[in-house]
Formats: C-alpha cells, sequence, structure tokens
C-alpha cells in the first residue's frame, strides 16, 4: 500500500467512525507558535493553569512525543447539540459538557481508528490524543486544513463552524499531507465584543486569565470580586463567543449519542441547581466534563452568579 492509499485509507476509517473532518500535516516543529506561546506565557495569560508551562519543547515538536513521527493526522468531532439548554433563564453549562466525557468518547473512536490502520497497514508506531498531552491541537488541525483560527482563538470551520472538539494522531507513517486554507473572519469583531470580562484583548490573543471558562473550570480558589456580575448565569465554561460567531450558523447537530444531555440534566430547576447535593452530582454528572469542579466548585460557582 503507498502512501496515497494509506492516506485515503486513513480518512475513510476516520468518516467511518463518525468524525467530521480529517487532515493530514507533516510532523515538524512548529516554528511559528513558539514565539507566540513564549508571549502568551509572558503575559501570565496562563493564569494558574501553570501546567501550560511545561513541556515547552514538546508543545512545539511532535517528534519529542512519538519518536520517528512523520505525519500528524487532525481529527474534528462534531459535538452541537439538538436543543441549547443556555438560552433560557437558568443556570448555563458549556454545550460540550451535556453529554458524557469527550475524553473517553473520542478517544474510543481514536483507538479504535489506529486499530484498524494498523490491522491493514502493518506496525505502526504512534499515540493518540485528545486534549490529554502537550499538543498544540488548533495548530495542527490549521496546518492540515480543517479550518483556520479565530479571532477568539478558536478553529473555525466554514461548513460546521466550532462547536467540535479536536483530537490528533501522531505516527511514523508517511502519509500525503494536507495544506492550509485561508482565514475567514475578515474584519467581524463578534466575539471581542460580546466577550463580558473583555477575554480577547487583540484579534487572535485570548487571555485565559480572564475567560468565564477558566474561572469556572480552572481556578480553584475564590473567584475575584473584579469579575462580579458579568458571567450572565454561566456556572461551567461558556459558550459566549461562540455562540454570536457568523460561522456558527453552519452548526448541525451532533448524531453521538453518548454527548446528548440526560433527562435529569434537562429537568434541572434553578432551584434543583441551588440544592444540589452530593448524591444527586454524582448521578446527573456520573460520567460528565462537570465532575472537574467537583461539588464545591460547582456550589461556588452557582453563588456566584447568585449572590
Amino acid at each position: 500500500m503507498n502512501s496515497a492509499q494509506q492516506t485515503h485509507l486513513v480518512k475513510s476509517l476516520a468518516a467511518e467512525l463518525g468524525f467530521s473532518y480529517c487532515g493530514i500535516s507533516k510532523a515538524e516543529f512548529l516554528a511559528d507558535e513558539a514565539p507566540r506561546l513564549e508571549e502568551w506565557l509572558r503575559r501570565s495569560y496562563q493564569g494558574k493553569m501553570s501546567y501550560l508551562e511545561n513541556y515547552f519543547d514538546k508543545r512545539l515538536d511532535p517528534t519529542l512525543l512519538v519518536p520517528g513521527a512523520k505525519s500528524v493526522i487532525s481529527l474534528m468531532y462534531n459535538y452541537f447539540p439538538e436543543k441549547d439548554f443556555a438560552t433560557d433563564s437558568s443556570f448555563k453549562i458549556a454545550k460540550y459538557a451535556y453529554g458524557e466525557d469527550y475524553h473517553f468518547v473520542v478517544k474510543d473512536k481514536l483507538k479504535t481508528l489506529f486499530d484498524k490502520l494498523q490491522e491493514q497497514v502493518g506496525a505502526v508506531e504512534g499515540r493518540v490524543f485528545v486534549d490529554s498531552a502537550p499538543v498544540m491541537e488548533r495548530a495542527w488541525a490549521k496546518r492540515s486544513g480543517l479550518g483556520w483560527i479565530g479571532k477568539n482563538s478558536l478553529l473555525l470551520n466554514k461548513n460546521s463552524g466550532s462547536f467540535f472538539f479536536l483530537a490528533e494522531i501522531i505516527l511514523d507513517l508517511e502519509l500525503e499531507y494536507d495544506g492550509p486554507i485561508k482565514d475567514y473572519c475578515g474584519t467581524c469583531t463578534a466575539c471581542m465584543d460580546a466577550c463580558p470580562t473583555d477575554a480577547i484583548p487583540e484579534p487572535y490573543v485570548v487571555d485565559g486569565s480572564k475567560c468565564i471558562s477558566y474561572f469556572t473550570i480552572e481556578l480553584k480558589e475564590e473567584i475575584p470580586v473584579t469579575v462580579k456580575g458579568k458571567f450572565e448565569n454561566w456556572i461551567f465554561g461558556c459558550d459566549i463567543c461562540q455562540d454570536v460567531c457568523p460561522w456558527n450558523r453552519f452548526s448541525k447537530p451532533h448524531h453521538e449519542p453518548r454527548f446528548n444531555a440526560s433527562v435529569e440534566l434537562q429537568s434541572m430547576t434553578q432551584a434543583d441547581w441551588k440544592e444540589i447535593t452530593e448524591e444527586i452530582f454524582q448521578k446527573v454528572f456520573k460520567d460528565s466534563p462537570v465532575k472537574r469542579t467537583k461539588l464545591e466548585g460547582l456550589k461556588r460557582n452557582i453563588r456566584f452568579v447568585t449572590e
């Protein structure tokens, strides 16, 4: 099987497994990203997310993660829901957290893809990644033509918007490479204008330390009073900069049952959220990303938007 046939096989398997898009780029040092990442960290935009300061070299060089790596396969998996539960007056959680934790769902599919590839191609060395290692997933997705980086620093796709997960397979197989596409943001600044905490100080740069998602998920201490009254009822994550993006009018509902919101979550009222117990928390969010905050973190977020 030559590289063209192997590339076709990879993309066919990805489509069979439900990935919306699959692009491939050469595994090499991300020279363009190095100064940007360095500057972003210098400005302390990572906030208390000190793990982002680690493995600087590995973030930029895939061959340090997979010795002998030749290709980076970038994949997109849609999570846009049939119903947006953040449009009513209740507390809001990010759409990606409605169902089962994407780390489990997407990684299962990645492992299946990699196993099937090995069955048909032979021994291949590689690793699969779903937001679980120092991989600059948006940079690789951009390189492989899955979309362009928007002004809110998320990957945007002309046909699907931005409500999707990114995942990668880095492997020592030489495949045919795709190329980047142009930026279609134009003069639009909708995401920058809509952010209530001013977390997008300039186009294509997000100050992570000011993002509502950071405050409600990553920050483990008390939320600073300087952002009081700015959360618009978001208690886990935030979708504001995506909701206002014109390209998300092309988002289509996903077909992944594991991403569907449970009946219990759908029926949560404001009173239910405020009175949530450990037992209810464990039941409603059993396999959910919301478990990251633990019950105390969720209660802190609810208090912050109500008191």
